[in-house]
């Protein structure tokens, strides 16, 4: 039976997704949730203001609203609201939609990523989604009154961010009109028609009229009027109120209240580490105190390189099969929806990283994307086995599907998981390790490539915050990568200009998957013969997407349940009977 506090508490968690609906429509379209009009994004400085009122409002009554009889998940929405609308708030206040991050995920790509989620499933959903497209010249001026703005106020980019991202914006414009990213959704549906024809040609009216002479004016401002007195220093920490700015991204992103010296200093332990595990598998494939030469080897042997995207590909889609082959044994509840991996354009791969997650939208409308770089290079074949346990199964992909299919969970909670960096890096990062477990690192390179690739999260931690916060040049960040991975240089060169162009976001992972280890080993401590590892998964699935301390309070009182419980029996192998057809 719910107590007051219960429905207030529902209630109140309604209105502020209600709320987020409205100010956030791409949020909305994810959610699968039907809007009032065609409009992506309002993103004007009087929408920013306006939130930040409203943010006020609902903290005022959400103060009112006591946790002491809430049950666990409901503590948690009540822990979980508080910090989205102190988020608002303080956002706000460091004025972070007058320096929004423009690279390698900018402005441009929130475009972009709208197209890769719309599914054209009859005409009225095609009419809306031109009708969208067309709207998204309103968001060009709202954007650059933004940066304005804050330019006129001192705030000034990076000159390597700056070119960054109109490389960026004009690489997505590249190529015939049917081929770019806002066409896909017509190239993807199995709608046939005259009506579906005389759609597709208002589609591509509106790409080569309005949408990407909007994008090539964008990148002229980003290398023009923006890049007036651009920074030749790399830290956002050398703007004005730079410092608070970072503490803000930093507390976002990782969910704690850790300082950027104690997150420098558990990089370097981390990196020493697993410096030392490395040793050890570089010894075990020939190259025993030499782990230089082993990472040389690696590096430049072109056996670890795919013969073409098409291969790659192949060779992605192969492992996710045997990935998926294995996932019942480890997990009791699986996602509904299904995935797919798909290959970047080639004009966008050299800016991204070599992977990244699309969910899928909640209507189960299209599947999720592991989104692959078609640039065979960056991603060598000892790095496959971790890119695809991250981004798709056991990671973000079916973590996000499981989370949209939690119909208890607030809607606020269950559509807003992009938002819970550490929860969501830091389980994808667990599930690299879980490969171990699953037999899935056959050889000492596999092995390595998992080592390399958290090795590159650690080594995020010095770098990001040795950037921001302790004077390090893009060259030393570079330098200290490359000392210590295995990564092609190319890749490394775009991962430390998205530390600069993206301050804090890269701190989530090896942060996140810290604190999942710990509760893997407390569970496994205090249940013993009692732990369950299906059980256990399902369990940190069910949290939803939390914040660190958040989660740690869901599982300490998970293990509390648990210990009473008696012990499953011993699984059962049956041998099956022969069939007397079977040649």
């Amino acid at each position: 039976m719910s107590c007051p506090a219960d429905e207030a508490l529902r209630n109140l968690a309604q209105r502020f997704w209600d709320f987020q609906c409205h100010e956030f429509p791409l949020l909305a379209i994810q959610a699968s949730r039907a809007t009032a009009d065609a409009v992506l994004f309002r993103e004007a400085p009087e929408d920013y203001e306006r939130r930040f009122e409203a943010a006020g409002r609902f903290a005022h009554e959400l103060s009112a609203i006591p946790e002491q009889n809430l049950d666990a998940q409901g503590w948690a929405t009540h822990q979980l609201l508080r910090r989205e609308l102190a988020d608002l708030r303080d956002f706000y206040r460091v004025r972070a939609h007058q320096r929004p991050s423009l690279f390698p995920l900018g402005p441009h790509f929130a475009t972009i990523y709208f197209a890769n989620l719309t599914a054209l499933t009859n005409i009225e959903a095609t009419q809306l989604y031109v009708e969208r497209l067309a709207g998204v010249a309103g968001y060009w001026p709202q954007l650059r009154a933004n940066l304005a703005m804050g330019h006129a106020e001192g705030i000034r980019y990076p000159r390597q961010d700056l070119r960054n991202a109109a490389a960026a914006v004009r690489a997505s414009v590249k190529g015939e009109l049917d081929t770019l990213a806002w066409f896909s959704p017509f190239r993807r549906t199995a709608l046939r028609g005259r009506e579906l024809d005389r759609l597709a040609q208002r589609a591509r009216d509106v790409i080569a009229t309005e949408l990407v002479p909007a994008l090539l004016s964008y990148a002229d401002y980003l290398e023009g009027p923006l890049a007036k007195g651009a920074r030749e220093s790399v830290a956002c920490t050398d703007s004005p109120d730079g410092e608070e700015f970072y503490r803000v991204l930093m507390r976002h992103f990782t969910t704690t209240n850790l300082s950027a010296a104690g997150v420098h200093e558990l990089g370097e332990r981390e990196v020493i580490r697993l410096q030392g595990d490395m040793e050890v598998i570089a010894a075990e494939a020939g190259f025993k105190g030499d782990l230089p030469g082993y990472r040389h080897h690696l590096n430049h042997d072109p056996q670890f390189v795919a013969a073409s995207k098409e291969a790659l590909l192949e060779q992605i889609e192969v492992l996710s099969k045997r990935i998926d082959f294995r996932i019942p044994t480890y997990f009791g509840r699986i996602p509904r929806i299904t995935y797919g991996v798909q290959l970047m354009p080639e004009a966008a791969a050299a800016l991204l990283p070599p992977a990244y997650a699309q969910p899928n939208p909640a209507d189960g409308s299209a599947p999720g994307v592991h989104w692959l770089t078609s640039l065979p290079a960056k991603a060598p074949s000892y790095m496959h086995v971790p890119l695809a346990l991250h981004e798709a199964w056991p990671g973000h992909l079916m973590h996000l599907a499981l989370i949209q299919e939690m119909q208890d969970l607030p809607d606020f909670r269950r559509y807003g998981a992009l938002s819970y960096s550490a929860c969501l890096e830091g389980w994808a990062l667990y599930c690299e390790g879980l490969g171990v477990e699953m037999g899935l690192y056959r050889t000492p390179h596999q092995h390595y490539g998992r080592l390399d690739m958290e090795m590159w999260r650690a080594c995020r931690l010095v770098v990001d915050t040795g950037v921001h916060t302790q004077g390090w040049t893009r060259s030393e960040g570079i330098a200290f990568m490359a000392a210590n991975l295995a990564l092609p240089l190319t890749t490394i060169e775009s991962e430390v200009d998205r530390y600069i162009g993206w301050p804090g976001q890269a701190l989530a992972y090896q942060i996140g998957v810290l604190k999942f280890r710990d509760l893997r080993a407390r569970a496994q401590e205090r249940l013993g013969k009692r732990f369950d590892i299906r059980a256990f998964h399902d369990q940190l699935l069910a949290a939803g997407p939390v914040t660190l301390p958040v989660l740690e309070r869901l599982t300490e009182d998970y293990l509390a349940r648990a210990a009473t419980i008696s012990p499953p029996p011993p699984a059962q192998q049956s041998t099956p009977s022969p069939d007397p057809k079977a040649t």
